[in-house]
């Protein structure tokens, strides 16, 4: 009806700016936040992302004699040809690089009671590592954090240190009880994503106040397929808002994200901020009031990583 002219949706934010998104949050009313991000939130740590010209991952794997860049995450290419994939693997293998100022301002989120669910495309584990636990993620993708047996009749799990012993040694890594491949529980082109990923959004999404969306372009589905569905329960309460945090300007443009309106003389809801993933994030936390303690967070997160021996038997730091 709104498309047709025939009402108007209910006015959330005084205006559609970060300033905007952040007097909502501050307002009381916005209790169930989603983020959905992509591998653009871990650029900042090293990763590259997937297809970004130049730099992405796909434009550099000519070492590799791939038929074309997508096969190294082409499950049927992979269990013919397995080497391309664990040498990549051995050069992006979590453990290697840190959390962004993106990741923890996602946990901060949690720890503020505003997180609902992180949906993650990213195989990096990074979001585990800046504290967010299993069940504030859907790692829509796939994760490195256990691997599984290929063989159908078999499916024998092993764990991050088992598959990580594998690849820096260079060997294929095979399963003890039937020989078969072994393969990260990442999701390959050609394999469906975890059952945990639609199970959950049906849940979800209909009781989002706040979808955050960062460091995706959103062109593999079903991922991307979330915000379309985010559209259609927000058609139902009128009720909800979404930030796109984006480095492109010409996203906003060409209607990036299919439904979401930035710009047009309807606009009323979804706020484009175009800068870093960091940058909006430290620029959000600023507005909330929440830099120093984002500060003090990132402190002491970060001595955890470094020194595990501060932290006692219960989680807390010792000194």
């Amino acid at each position: 009806s709104i498309t047709l002219g025939l009402g108007s949706p209910e006015k959330i934010l005084d205006e559609l700016t970060l300033e905007g998104v952040a007097q909502y949050i501050k307002s009381g009313k916005c209790k169930n936040i989603i983020c959905m991000v992509g591998a653009g939130i871990s650029t900042s740590a090293g990763i590259p992302d997937f297809r970004s010209p130049g730099t992405g991952l796909y434009a550099n794997l000519q070492k590799y004699n791939l038929p074309y860049p997508e096969a190294i995450f082409q499950i049927d290419y992979f269990k013919r040809h397995p080497e391309p994939f664990f040498a990549l693997a051995k050069e992006l293998y979590p453990g290697q690089f840190k959390p962004t100022v993106c990741h923890y301002f996602m946990k901060l989120l949690k720890d503020k009671g505003l997180l609902r669910r992180c949906y993650s495309q990213n195989i990096d584990t990074l979001e585990r590592v800046a504290g967010l636990q299993g069940e504030d993620l859907i790692e829509a993708h796939g994760t490195f954090y256990t691997s599984h047996c290929v063989s159908f009749c078999c499916r024998k799990e092993y764990n991050l240190d088992w598959m990580k012993e594998k690849i820096f040694s260079d060997d294929i890594p095979r399963c003890d009880k039937c020989s078969s491949l072994v393969k990260p529980d990442i999701v390959f082109f050609g394999e469906n994503l975890p059952i945990r990923f639609f199970t959950s959004m049906k849940m979800d999404f209909p009781r989002c106040d706040l979808l955050i969306i960062m460091g995706t372009s959103l062109q593999v589905q079903p991922f991307a397929g979330l915000v379309g569905r985010y559209w259609t329960c927000s058609a139902y309460t009128l009720s909800r808002v979404t930030i796109t945090v984006c480095a492109d300007p010409l996203f906003g443009m060409l209607g990036f994200g299919g439904g979401m309106d930035f710009d047009s003389d309807k606009a009323y809801r979804d706020v484009a901020h175009i800068s870093t993933c960091d940058d909006g994030c430290m620029a959000l936390a600023d507005l909330l009031g929440w830099k120093a303690k984002y500060y003090y967070h990132i402190y002491i997160i970060l001595i955890l990583i470094h020194y595990p021996e501060s932290r006692s038997d219960n989680g807390r730091m010792t000194s």
